[in-house]
């Protein structure tokens, strides 16, 4: 535990280092920034150039101590500079799609040679919203972020408490990595992730979580109780933006996140909100691993109600935006 605990250290040092020097020196802004739009909730330009350090480093890590998820450290730095490439440039929305269906495609065959061609689809879907909801998700300083954070510190502490060292490293590696972002990104941010950083994040959050799943560390529902936040902000925001007829691809505000901030609870509130949420979420699922079936059973019944009841009273607390036709 003390060797994977030093490794999500050097990573965080790292990130926090070569942000510094990108930041510092300006080339930051000469690579990729973020102009404020429809969806965004910041009202300066801001370099978004924090998901080449994280995705940067962390795969450069478990290069070296996760050999066994090597073919998910290279399809994550095809996503991280394809990403790279929209946060300068900006790519066609079937570009995007195409290339996270190939990606998708790759990893669950990989993960899973042997499986029946229904559970693949299924795992292709799985990774391609998992890659598209971080991307939703990443809209408020410090959320991301902490997602990573918590979220992948989870997979690495369940990963390590089962013997699963090369997992377990990758995860913490990751978990590193946003820990060094986040230090730049606290409200006010100074670094975005970009897609660069979130599509590739939620990549990894979806393949990490399979691959312990193969790996009987943990069942299915941990990862994703673990990332729930944003699973089911991302989710059901979707849906009921397409019961309503509105564009799902169109930049909008109506995520709760989104709505939190714009209705005077601001970034800084609205992290240490959802900090809560995660830390409450993550360290559940991480006690209940190993808890009997029916226990692990009413701990998610008891996770959806209350998610159930929070969305309710956060939506009232919170009107969304009319910003779309």
């Amino acid at each position: 535990m003390i060797t994977i605990l030093s490794e999500g250290a050097v990573t965080a040092a790292a990130v926090w280092l070569l942000l510094f020097a990108l930041l510092r020196s300006g080339l930051a802004w000469r690579i990729a920034v973020d102009k404020p739009n429809q969806r965004s909730l910041h009202s300066g330009a801001v370099p978004r150039v924090g998901g080449l350090a994280v995705i940067g480093v962390a795969v450069i890590a478990m290069s070296i101590v996760a050999r066994s998820v090597q073919v998910i450290t290279v399809i994550t730095v095809g996503l991280m500079l394809l990403g790279a490439v929209d946060d300068r440039r900006g790519l066609a929305v079937r570009t995007r799609i195409a290339a996270q269906l190939i990606a998708a495609s790759i990893a669950a065959y990989t993960l899973l040679p042997a499986a029946p061609g229904w559970l693949l689809a299924l795992i292709v879907i799985a990774v391609m919203w998992s890659m598209n909801l971080y991307n939703f998700m990443d809209g408020a300083d410090g959320l991301a972020g902490g997602m990573t954070l918590f979220g992948f510190g989870a997979l690495a502490i369940v990963a390590a408490t089962a013997g699963a060292y090369e997992l377990a490293a990758a995860g913490a590696c990751i978990a590193g990595a946003a820990a060094g972002f986040l230090l730049h990104n606290f409200p006010p941010a100074r670094v975005f992730l970009g897609d660069a950083g979130s599509v590739s994040l939620g990549f990894l959050a979806a393949t990490l979580a399979i691959a312990g799943w193969k790996q009987q560390l943990w069942p299915i529902w941990f990862p994703v109780l673990v990332f729930s936040p944003f699973i089911v902000d991302a989710t059901i925001t979707l849906f009921r933006r397409g019961a309503a007829g509105k564009k799902l691809w169109e930049a909008h505000r109506d995520h709760l996140y989104q709505r939190m901030v714009t209705n005077r609870w601001g970034h800084a509130r609205t992290t240490a909100v959802w900090y809560g949420l995660m830390v409450l979420v993550g360290g559940s699922a991480i006690a209940a691993v190993k808890w009997p079936n029916r226990w692990q059973i009413g701990l998610l019944i008891g996770w959806a109600a209350l998610y159930a009841v929070l969305y309710a009273v956060v939506s009232r607390l919170t009107a969304p935006e009319k910003n779309e036709a």
